[in-house]
């Protein structure tokens, strides 16, 4: 948003943007002092600030295969003490991923040429008055006859999504 200010605030000035974006114009001047201020950032961005090009260093050596885990590993063996969760979220910001092995697997692939149900509402899900428009989400779960014992109890799987509980 402060680029946006930024582009017009000599065209309409700065208060007059603010108050039609979700921001007050404090916000904004303080961004801008900590532009050109960087030692009021807070502890966490600074830290962050560096530890974004340490990251970018190592998954780059890598040649953009490591994953977090892995980019976090080799931090703690340069001795950069780092949480993984910090590296996972900053390489989230900064779009790094690592590749994955294998295919993605598709586990629901659709008939093309299978006969759809009509859209009746025509995607509209909104009624005018109550009772006037039904709808139902259906959903196919597979009944098995497993049973698990917890904590001393058998439940005992009578259908699908139901459970029938019995003294062991």
């Amino acid at each position: 948003m402060t680029a946006f200010v930024d582009e017009h605030r000599q065209e309409f000035g700065v208060e007059p943007i603010c108050a039609e974006l979700p921001i007050a114009p404090s916000t904004y001047y303080e961004h801008k002092r900590r532009e050109r201020e960087p030692e009021r950032c807070s502890a966490r961005s600074r830290r962050d600030a560096e530890l974004r090009s340490q990251i970018r260093r190592v998954w780059e050596s890598n040649f953009g295969v490591y994953g977090a885990r892995k980019v976090w590993r080799q931090l703690q063996r340069e001795g950069v003490v780092v949480a993984r969760c910090t590296v996972e979220r900053l390489m989230r910001l900064e779009g790094l991923k690592g590749v994955v092995r294998g295919e993605k697997k598709r586990t629901t692939i659709p008939d093309e040429d299978a006969a759809r149900p009509a859209d009746l509402v025509d995607r509209s899900f909104e009624a005018d008055r109550p009772d006037r428009l039904w709808l139902a989400d259906l959903e196919r779960h597979e009944a098995s006859s497993d049973r698990a014992v917890v904590k001393g109890h058998r439940f005992v799987l009578v259908a699908a999504g139901m459970l029938k509980l019995r003294a062991a």
